[in-house]
């Protein structure tokens, strides 16, 4: 699975990473920021984005908004925030997104049941 993680802290980015390089058929490549990562697309997006929704330069949700005409069945985008705000939720899902994690103590299980599809089976809302 071919994952990008938009990630602009580089401790968490790695954190985030180890966890997902734990599964060989992971292949991760991590930006520290939405332009970096808009720069280097190409025709066709990866499998999976993870998107930090605060990010220097342009947000997570403006990065989102600039690759929603090219993402198809086939692509995942994750938004990733520490903020646990109902109303930003509800502001992502109007806009289409449909898989928002939280930086808390679950995020990698959060991350991992949303790439082996089982996210109806986690609680990704706190």
């Amino acid at each position: 699975m071919k994952i990008y993680l938009i990630e602009d802290d580089p401790i968490y980015a790695e954190f985030i990473g180890k966890a997902l390089k734990s599964d060989p058929a992971n292949e991760l490549k991590t930006f520290y920021s939405g332009e970096e990562c808009l720069k280097s697309l190409t025709s066709s997006l990866p499998d999976v984005m993870i998107i930090d929704y605060k990010l220097p330069g342009i947000s997570g949700i403006d990065v989102y908004e600039k690759i929603k005409p090219r993402i198809t069945e086939k692509n995942k985008v994750i938004l990733l925030s520490s903020l646990d705000d109902g109303n930003m939720v509800l502001s992502f899902i109007q806009r289409g997104i449909r898989d928002y994690v939280i930086k808390d103590e679950n995020v990698i299980d959060s991350l991992m049941s949303i790439l082996s599809g089982k996210e109806d089976d986690y609680y990704l809302f706190n």
